[in-house]
């Protein structure tokens, strides 16, 4: 029985690591753009007169969008070892 799956390179549609590690550089790059956004946004709400409860989800906010930035400069060391 002939297996009739063909993968990707085969067919010539695989992408070479350097487009793939650009495109992920790209995308990093981006993603950093857009948590730089919410942490600036956790920021000034930190900064603002907010009651405890309030307080509690901004804080939840900053952490988590510092937990992303650092995972996101990690990977972003990563791509830079890469190339």
């Amino acid at each position: 029985m002939k297996n009739n799956c063909v993968s990707e390179a085969s067919r010539g549609n695989a992408k070479r690591p350097e487009e793939v590690n650009s495109q992920l550089r790209s995308l990093a790059h981006d993603l950093s753009n857009s948590l730089e956004t919410i942490l600036q946004a956790a920021y000034l709400l930190g900064q603002a007169r907010l009651d405890e409860n309030c307080r509690k989800w901004t804080k939840l906010i900053d952490t988590a969008a510092n937990d992303a930035a650092r995972l996101n400069r990690q990977i972003r060391e990563i791509l830079k070892t890469q190339s």
